[in-house]
């Protein structure tokens, strides 16, 4: 994965840029030793890493302002970081970079139960925003699998979803307003606690930025009363293309179950040894959740056990305790980590119409012969959300090329389906070359005039999102 080459001359100020950062900024906020900015050489797409120039760690809207400042008026290029979960390698540092991660900024702000909604620091961890509100039968709806450490930062940055965004959407759903520093430190406040803000849409072009715009260091979040109750099922199959089908004949019938989730026989397999969640074997599985009364969850379980019963399923299994219930979670939100345990993966992120499910599915099969690698599925089958992981040997030469290849492939049969690159994960630099596949040239030509606009100097995540030669042109203009 080619990155840019860094600047000597920002290189060689160094010891001024961090003289400066240090007037501004608590001393242990400064990270500038090469063998403690190691830590942040990488987010969770690891197979690709690069220390960067320092580490800023501020806990202030204003200690950012005044951070971005300094970097601007030196033409240091800033990378924001909320908890380097991204899997995309939204948050790769470049050599001449500095990182700016707002893991210090946790504070709930404010809390309106009446007006629905709670504004925190955008370094707090998603499952923590539900935490500050359940005792009042309250919950903050989007729940990507790492929710227990992603950061509502980088929720907002590649507007991540989760198992439940189905029902209650996704992060721009579910956001209100931000407070964004720009490059220059310039503080701009964008929608707020009302249901719509006049104007253009800002908000929506800076939820899903992937960190190109601005640094997000507040957000109002829209709070939900909690379900009367929720109850999964799971539904096994013999095939990967007849769980397909069974999922687009769910949605066809308009139910609306809370989430649709799928898992293959390699990911059933290392869940259940990982979590013993009591899963089924069987060569595919879903995990259906619908919520409401006790007589509204039985009529939607009846009509969806009707649906998968036209499909032979091998098994079908409703849960009968919150206990049941929260071990069927356990096992999808593992997915990720008990996959890890065995083997090196890329996760994958692209988004498909969901009657195109069993083609799809087949075509991976394919592939994974031609390619000679094996791949997993786990994913949010609801709204066609796929998560292809791709197994490779990171110690065998030409694997992680190969690895690279195979998942271009499937990106771009996504596209081809009619679906499109990402549905959560973001471009990042894993994608970046393929948006050209997806988009035409003035596409990406008026993209990138919006950056322009909210960072002329294009010093905020370089080499991200746009293909390599047309953002280093732009930078370079």
């Amino acid at each position: 994965m080619q990155m840019p080459e860094p600047n000597p001359a920002i290189l060689s100020r160094k010891a001024e840029l961090v003289a400066r950062l240090h007037k501004v900024l608590p001393a242990d906020a400064v990270i500038s030793d090469p063998a403690e900015t190691r830590a942040y050489e990488c987010d969770a797409l690891t197979a690709y890493k690069c220390p960067p120039l320092a580490v800023i760690l501020p806990g202030s809207t204003q200690e950012v302002s005044e951070a971005l400042r300094i970097c601007h008026e030196m033409g240091v290029p800033v990378v924001p970081r909320g908890a380097g979960t991204s899997l995309a390698g939204g948050a790769l540092p470049t050599a001449d970079s500095v990182i700016l991660g707002v893991a210090r900024m946790t504070e709930v702000l404010e809390t309106d139960y009446d007006n629905r909604f709670i504004r925190v620091q955008a370094g707090r961890t998603n499952l923590s925003v539900t935490g500050a509100v359940e005792e009042a039968g309250f919950f903050y709806a989007p729940d990507p699998s790492s929710q227990l450490a992603c950061a509502i930062a980088g929720n907002i940055a590649m507007n991540s979803g989760g198992a439940h965004c189905l029902k209650y959407g996704v992060t721009t759903n579910n956001l209100m307003g931000v407070t964004m520093v720009l490059m220059d430190g310039t503080v701009i406040e964008l929608g707020g606690a009302h249901l719509d803000a006049a104007g253009y849409d800002l908000l929506g072009l800076v939820c899903g930025s992937e960190g190109q715009l601005g640094v997000v260091t507040e957000a109002t979040l829209r709070i939900l009363r909690k379900p009367e109750g929720a109850r999964p099922v799971l539904i096994g199959f013999e095939s990967n293309e007849v769980a397909g089908a069974c999922v687009s004949d769910i949605i066809k019938a308009g139910v609306l179950p809370v989430a649709i989730e799928f898992m293959d026989r390699p990911c059933i397999r290392a869940t259940e040894d990982f979590a013993h969640a009591g899963y089924p074997d069987c060569e595919a599985l879903l995990i259906v959740e619908v919520e409401g009364s006790e007589a509204e969850i039985d009529a939607q379980l009846a009509l969806i056990e009707e649906i998968a019963r036209r499909h032979d399923p091998v098994e079908l299994r409703q849960s009968r305790s919150a206990e049941e219930s929260a071990k069927i979670w356990l096992g999808r939100k593992s997915a990720f980590g008990a996959m890890g345990q065995i083997n090196d993966y890329m996760c994958l992120d692209g988004t498909i119409p969901v009657s195109a499910l069993p083609h799809v599915l087949r075509r991976i099969g394919e592939m994974s012969k031609e390619f000679g690698l094996d791949v997993a599925n786990v994913f949010h089958a609801g709204d066609g959300n796929m998560h292809p992981l791709i197994l490779y040997d990171a110690n065998k030469p030409g694997d992680l090329e190969t690895c690279e290849a195979f998942g271009a492939e499937i990106l771009k049969l996504c596209v081809e389906v009619g679906g499109c690159l990402t549905g959560e994960h973001g471009v990042g630099i894993e994608k970046r070359d393929l948006m050209a596949h997806q988009y035409g040239e003035a596409d990406l030509a008026a993209q990138m005039d919006v950056k322009d606009v909210f960072d002329p100097a294009w010093l905020l995540n370089p080499a991200k999102v746009f293909p390599l030669g047309a953002s280093e042109a732009r930078r370079a203009a």
